[in-house]
């Protein structure tokens, strides 16, 4: 199971340095990952210290640091 979530940290990190900003189901969306590896992964970016989450109403947008 880490080598999944690793593998979707991965994906996701490479999707929003080539493209910015994105919310997180444009990333979900985009990368073709399922929704519970992209949650796992948003929270192992986070922790790295590599993500930034914000919030914009109802929306949750991702962008690298």
């Amino acid at each position: 199971m880490i080598d999944v979530i690793g593998d979707a940290a991965g994906k996701i990190w490479h999707f929003l340095n080539e493209h910015g900003e994105a919310s997180v189901n444009k990333v979900t969306v985009e990368t073709e990952l399922n929704k519970n590896d992209v949650q796992r992964a948003i929270g192992w970016l986070a922790k790295e210290g590599k993500l930034h989450i914000e919030v914009k109403g109802r929306v949750e947008t991702l962008s690298l640091k």
